[in-house]
């Protein structure tokens, strides 16, 4: 068990590091900036993430990274980085969840036993989870649509509100888990979460004047 919450915990600080970069790079610039640093970090803490939710048999945490973890990919190709990647590796990022989903899925029942009918997790705890690891992915969906939009790279105001709302049922559900691993590395962004905020309303007062 060590070595699994090694794996988390080495994924949380990719993660918090993503956020603090960020942070630091947008305080600098004084507006919300989208750095090629952050998705970098994203994706790497994201792949373990994902390894770690499995060796805890935590669908919620599974689901997730599923969901956000194309969406990473595609910031990267459009900061023109993914397509500079070494070819043997982007095949190994691109198809290590969809293999993973493949095997979870060969066997309908021992998935629906091994994830949904772990005594560890009641179904009213799993289903919270699940709905606050969806809310906290949904801002990669917004900020996926409204880069695309833009046609760049962006971090809009709703993606920390969204972040806010999701991070904070997450960290809900990591103490009712006790999970170290969510409880810590979601509780780092707050702050930042806050201030990008902040920042992001200031820019828009300062554009209607």
């Amino acid at each position: 068990m060590t070595i699994v919450y090694i794996i988390g915990f080495l994924a949380q600080i990719f993660f918090s590091a993503r956020i603090l970069v960020q942070w630091i790079l947008s305080e600098r610039a004084k507006e919300i900036v989208s750095p090629s640093i952050f998705w970098i970090l994203s994706i790497a803490g994201s792949y373990l993430l994902f390894i770690y939710g499995w060796c805890r048999d935590d669908f919620s945490i599974i689901l997730g990274q599923i969901i956000s973890y194309y969406i990473y990919i595609w910031n990267l190709n459009e900061k023109g980085i993914w397509r500079n990647v070494n070819i043997l590796l982007r095949i190994i990022l691109f198809i290590t969840p969809l293999v993973a989903c493949a095997f979870l899925l060969k066997s309908p029942e021992q998935f629906i036993s091994q994830f949904f009918k772990n005594e560890d997790i009641p179904i009213w705890l799993l289903i919270f989870g699940s709905a606050g690891q969806v809310i906290f992915t949904l801002r990669f969906i917004y900020q996926l649509i409204y880069s695309y939009r833009k046609h760049e790279s962006k971090l809009p105001i709703g993606f920390w509100i969204i972040s806010l709302v999701g991070s904070s049922i997450i960290v809900s559900y990591g103490i009712f888990r006790l999970d170290p691993v969510l409880i810590l590395g979601q509780s780092v962004g707050f702050i930042a979460y806050i201030r990008n905020i902040i920042l992001g309303v200031r820019k828009n007062k300062s554009a209607k004047l």
